[in-house]
């Protein structure tokens, strides 16, 4: 992959269907393993979703950018909402028994479980996840 691939999708729970075709262009271009590309596309799924209703608020005049780069062996996504963001640090656990019943921060955790890293910028309205190409 020579250039950045991105993506521009309003923020409407309808949209998250480009997701599936962007990840797949990916495996494509980059030559993914089978698993890498399960875990880039569960993830990808999972911060778009936040970014459009924690986000955005689902108001479809604002919008949700992913940017795709290659480097080295490794590629970095990048999703950017226009919200007000959010500190990640206050996200319970929700692998802790006293959470298990509730609601919120799934997302977050399935992020960095099936990420190799990842990375909360400008006040929560970016997140960067690092993906190894091979396994």
């Amino acid at each position: 992959m020579q250039e950045a691939i991105v993506l521009k999708i309003k923020s409407s729970p309808c949209q998250i269907k480009y997701i599936e075709n962007f990840v797949q262009s990916l495996k494509s271009k980059c030559n993914l393993h089978q698993e890498v590309h399960d875990n880039i596309l569960i993830s990808l799924t999972e911060a778009v979703n936040n970014a459009i209703f924690h986000g955005n608020k689902q108001n479809e005049k604002k919008f949700v950018d992913i940017c795709c780069e290659e480097k080295r062996k490794k590629l970095v996504i990048r999703i950017s909402d226009e919200g007000v963001g959010f500190n990640p640090n206050s996200i319970a656990d929700p692998t802790l028994p006293a959470n298990l019943e509730c609601y919120g921060g799934r997302g977050v955790f399935i992020m960095k479980e099936l990420s190799d890293k990842i990375e909360f910028l400008d006040n929560g309205r970016t997140i960067k996840m690092h993906f190894t190409k091979s396994i």
